[in-house]
């Protein structure tokens, strides 16, 4: 990157990706405020005296020497804190899907015109080492013209799931289609495009809340590619699949680090016989850099004033289609 930008950061919303997002800041940045209405969260962020702590997400946005607003709260608060750091002209850096539902996302993007603002959408999948491949891989032209894809995404929740803010609509916008479904949307158009045929089914099994638990959509472009995609709260063992077909091969990734197993890659490449395919794999490590990686795509998008690349045009796209599954 160059002559070293150190970028200072504000963090609204302090929980687990909170959390995370302040480990994987990296040499290019520095944590310097955050803000939570629970104060424990607050204090486990950093045992640093000198980042400033605010109950209330409006002082953070206060302060002038802040250049970047991570913004990790429930759905329900992300539209307005987005639209008052833009407003602060701060670069932001807001969790999937990036708002509540639809609605909030065209309000957004209605009031977003300074171009000189990079706001970025956190669909941090995008960034896995094994995404990261498979689309150099599709790119280069080595599965041939795409045909499908399949992906499966979802664990099993934990005692006292239905109480927590992920299942009450009102703070949500909608389950498990909004939650890890929406990984799924944003990483099909990646591969595919824009879907025009939107079917989807969501159902819940088994936990007593207002949302779903379960998600089963198929997706088609105007050229007839199709995303077969199933979201799940009642997987029990974690899981993620993703798999990619094309006239040439198929691409298949499994795992994502941590419960969900080891992140790995595997190429079949079809012979031209038709026989059985030849297999080259790809392991990677077991820590999860996407966070790392995605954050650093932000301060190149800053750096080289350029548009990022999972915006708030993909968070409209994805928020689109989930509003159309939900009106099914």
């Amino acid at each position: 990157m160059g002559r070293q930008i150190k970028f200072k950061v504000g963090i609204i919303g302090c929980g687990l990706i909170g959390f995370k997002r302040a480990k994987f800041l990296g040499s290019h940045a520095k944590l310097i405020a955050c803000a939570d209405t629970n104060v424990n969260n607050l204090k486990k962020i950093s045992s640093n005296k000198n980042i400033k702590r605010f109950t209330n997400w409006k002082d953070l946005l206060k302060i002038k020497a802040i250049d970047i607003v991570i913004i990790a709260t429930p759905h329900n608060q992300l539209s307005k804190i987005v639209v008052g750091a833009y407003k602060y002209k701060k670069h932001i850096l807001v969790e999937k899907p990036g708002a509540k539902n639809f609605n909030e996302i065209k309000k957004i993007i209605s009031i977003v015109k300074n171009k000189k603002i990079k706001i970025r959408v956190g669909y941090n999948h995008r960034y896995h080492p094994s995404i990261l491949k498979a689309k150099s891989l599709v790119d280069s032209g080595a599965l041939g013209d795409l045909l499908y894809i399949r992906g499966r995404y979802g664990h099993g929740g934990r005692l006292g799931y239905e109480k927590e803010w992920r299942a009450k609509k009102l703070l949500s916008g909608g389950g498990e289609l909004l939650d890890q479904g929406s990984h799924l949307i944003d990483l099909s158009r990646l591969f595919l495009g824009e879907f025009i045929k939107v079917n989807g089914v969501t159902k819940t099994y088994f936990w007593n809340m207002s949302v779903e638990d379960n998600a089963f959509l198929t997706l088609e472009t105007g050229n007839n590619k199709i995303a077969f995609l199933h979201a799940s709260w009642t997987e029990w063992k974690n899981k993620f699949s993703f798999e990619i077909f094309g006239k040439k091969g198929k691409l298949n990734i499994s795992g994502k680090g941590g419960s969900y197993g080891a992140e790995k890659l595997t190429f079949y490449k079809m012979s031209k016989k038709m026989l059985k395919p030849t297999e080259k794999k790809w392991h990677f490590n077991s820590k999860d850099v996407s966070w790392k990686n995605e954050i650093n795509e932000l301060y190149k998008d800053i750096k080289h004033n350029r548009t990022p690349n999972c915006n708030l045009k993909d968070a409209y796209q994805t928020l689109k289609l989930i509003n159309q599954i939900y009106k099914k």
